[in-house]
């Protein structure tokens, strides 16, 4: 009754509809009692991604004003008409007239209320208005970019990045709380809660089971109001975004056929709608100074043409070693029941990322791993739900254990076909093969290309580099994710480092479809937890070659004829071999020796690894000593519940070790606005810090000891930013 997402629902004219349909007899009744026992049975009372409503009044003038410009079809025209799709972000809630936003728009206005407020100075509010456009949003969940360009070397890139990564998420803590206050949300039976979790939460996929694609759009898309001059176009290209990757979900089936693992028409249809866009990730962008230097002298050796020839042949070598990085640095554990593991659903957009042998042999080995079996014979689910419980049950088959569901459940890389190839170094070839997947059915050419490891060109984005897409849950800042920036810097200089001592050319890695899924096997078997992968023996990838020549345990496949099969774990141990022995100089170079010792440790299971981390974590919270001890509900739910308030808390912790330790630095400096602050509160902003955290931490802080901790965070952020100017 009190939450904007329950309400909208109960208030919707299709729920209304629904009813009268079913009781005419034009629908089964069944659709009206699951959706109202999605509403009413709520345990936790937990409503991921609802929008959240307040009286506007509690706003500074300013900040309306602000609202008053982002409401406009065009933000560059101050003069110009509406949005045509104003009205939604008014409502009239228990007799009083409030704003209606979602909690991506929400963060932004916290920050700008924060100084707007308290009549701040002006370097206050120039820093906070620069920011506010930093809080836009991915989809369905905010997304919010790095506030400084952080610069460094070596293992000093992850340090920095993770710094940077922790002040965010902070700041982020400390804006959700003061619009909790300020807001009057928790006046109104309402609290907003900002924390990084990989997946859709498991009552939104519930939810949308139940309901029209359509209304899944209308309920979850961002409205786009922050970060874009025509917030409405680019609300409307979301809403593509939602429909193409739906349509490509659906076109796997055919897929799944021709490949032979469905061998019958006894067939679970995916969704018409698809969750796969409130999954949550961190990109990571890398760009060279160097690269960068030339193409802003626009230096003749340098061109367009050089750029995108060697960017794509960087991107086809770091792909080989990207399985280092998941599960070991990132991950998104999901358990699966027996009645989950349709290939059709679990499968999720591999038909289209993987050619058909290798989905047939990742498919066989993902069963055999999975408990899908009794006394060697294999099981796999029916179709009606009950029946397949009844099966899992008699013959006690519990499903299975996935380390990075994320990176199933989305699609993470386009694979090339027979006549356009996405990495063979020539400009546009993105664009043509985007133009024949749309053809099949399997994606938009408006869409963005969508690779594991993107480049980012000078002339679209004002520097060379790469962004990083295959993380999907750091459980630490300070240590998983600054180390996997160190490492992604060392592999793609490592790359680099190849390309220029002439070792490795595009020849030497062919742009064929079947090269392509052969690498990115190994990185999709990592998410999955398949132990094994298979290699042609006499493939023509001559870089592959040259890591299962570090392989120890390999041998030829007794089942698949001229394959060698190779285990996943070895094949990763040969990896940091191969960096180790042909770029030591360079690891001594950027001092990742740490940085290899804390991998090898990982790897050896000396050392936790992200996955287990969280696992351990999720595990406590279910009281059983595996996932597999459990059902799905249970340790999903759990998964959940640590993202919700144990990482939250953790990660939060890291944020403000980090916001002290760039107090004290400025302090002795004797920082200026530093030293206003503490004259208003009558103590050091250090010693503030100290005093409040645990209040923060337990969000019992005052409304004013909130805009305190937003005004320091604003100074730090202020000389970060102009000491990259000097």
């Amino acid at each position: 009754k009190d939450v904007d997402l329950p309400i909208i629902i109960t208030k919707s004219r299709y729920l209304k509809n629904t009813v009268k349909r079913a009781e005419r007899g034009d629908l089964s009744k069944d659709v009206v009692r699951e959706l109202n026992h999605f509403l009413e049975n709520n345990e936790e009372r937990i409503w991921e991604n609802s929008w959240v409503y307040f009286p506007e009044q509690c706003l500074a003038p300013r900040t309306r004003a602000v609202i008053a410009r982002d409401l406009l079809a065009d933000k560059s025209k101050p003069d110009g008409k509406k949005r045509t799709d104003s009205q939604i972000f008014y409502t009239t809630r228990k007799g009083q007239n409030c704003l209606r936003v979602p909690i991506s728009y929400l963060l932004k206005l916290s920050l700008l209320d924060a100084v707007y407020q308290t009549n701040s100075q002006l370097p206050f509010v120039h820093t906070a208005e620069k920011l506010a456009n930093h809080f836009i949003s991915d989809n369905t969940s905010p997304e919010i970019l790095s506030f400084n360009l952080v610069q460094g070397a070596g293992d000093q890139t992850g340090i920095e990045a993770a710094k940077e990564g922790a002040r965010v998420f902070l700041l982020t803590q400390m804006l959700s709380q003061y619009a909790n206050k300020q807001f009057r949300l928790q006046e109104n039976g309402q609290r907003a809660i900002v924390y990084n979790a990989p997946h859709a939460p498991r009552r939104q996929k519930i939810l949308n089971e139940l309901v029209p694609e359509g209304f899944y759009r209308h309920l979850f898309m961002s409205p786009c109001l922050s970060g874009w001059d025509r917030g409405e176009d680019k609300h409307h290209y979301m809403a593509l975004c939602h429909r193409a990757l739906s349509t490509s979900q659906l076109n796997t089936i055919t897929k799944l056929k021709d490949a032979g693992i469905l061998k019958n028409n006894l067939t679970i249809l995916p969704n018409t709608s698809n969750t796969c866009l409130a999954n949550n990730g961190t990109h990571i962008s890398l760009g060279s100074s160097i690269l960068s230097k030339l193409g802003a002298e626009q230096n003749p050796h340098f061109s367009e043409e050089v750029e995108k020839y060697l960017a794509d042949l960087v991107i086809k070598i770091v792909e080989h070693f990207l399985p280092l990085l998941v599960n070991t640095y990132s991950a998104a554990p999901y358990r699966l029941d027996f009645h989950d593991c349709h290939p059709e659903k679990v499968l999720g957009f591999l038909p289209h990322e993987l050619d058909y042998t290798h989905l047939r042999m990742i498919w066989r080995r993902w069963k055999k791993k999975a408990d899908l079996s009794f006394m060697g014979k294999d099981f796999s689910p029916f179709g009606p739900r009950k029946f397949d419980q009844l099966l899992a049950k008699t013959f006690r088959l519990k499903g299975d254990f996935i380390p990075d569901y994320r990176l199933i459940d989305y699609l993470v890389a386009l694979r090339s076909t027979e006549t356009s190839r996405a990495l063979d170094g020539r400009l546009g070839n993105q664009a043509r093969l985007k133009e024949e997947l749309a053809e099949m059915g399997i994606f938009d050419p408006q869409m963005s290309i969508y690779l594991p490891y993107r480049m980012r060109s000078y002339t679209t984005m004002g520097y060379s580099g790469f962004e990083g897409r295959s993380y999907s849950l750091f459980q630490s800042f300070l240590t998983d994710m600054a180390e996997a920036v160190s490492l992604q810097n060392l592999i793609t200089a490592f790359a680099y480092s190849y390309i220029i001592d002439g070792r490795i050319r595009h020849q030497d890695i062919p742009d064929t479809p079947s090269v392509e899924s052969e690498r990115r096997q190994v990185f999709f078997a990592t998410a999955l937890g398949v132990p094994t992968f298979y290699v042609r023996a006499n493939s023509g990838n001559r870089f592959m070659k040259k890591i299962l020549s570090k392989v120890k345990r390999q041998r030829n496949s007794r089942r698949y004829k001229g394959y060698i099969r190779i285990e996943v774990q070895e094949y990763k141990r040969a990896l940091v071999s191969l960096l180790e022995e042909d770029n030591r100089e360079l690891i001594e170079q950027l001092g990742m020796s740490n940085c290899i010792s804390s991998l090898k440790e990982r790897l050896a299971g000396t050392g936790q690894a992200t996955l287990e981390k969280i696992a351990i974590e999720s595990n406590k919270i279910t009281g059983c000593t595996s996932p597999m001890k459990c059902s799905s509900d249970k340790f999903n739910q759990a998964t959940e519940t640590y993202y919700r308030n144990g990482l939250k808390r953790s990660q939060t912790e890291e944020g403000l070790a980090v916001l002290l330790e760039d107090c004290r630095l400025l302090e002795q400096e004797n920082n200026h606005f530093l030293r206003q602050i503490a004259q208003s509160i009558k103590l050091s902003c250090s010693e503030f810090i100290e005093q409040q955290k645990e209040n923060l931490l337990t969000e019992t802080c005052d409304i004013h000891s909130l805009e305190t901790f937003i005004h320091i965070m604003l100074v730090i952020i202020r000389s970060k930013q102009t000491s990259q100017q000097l």
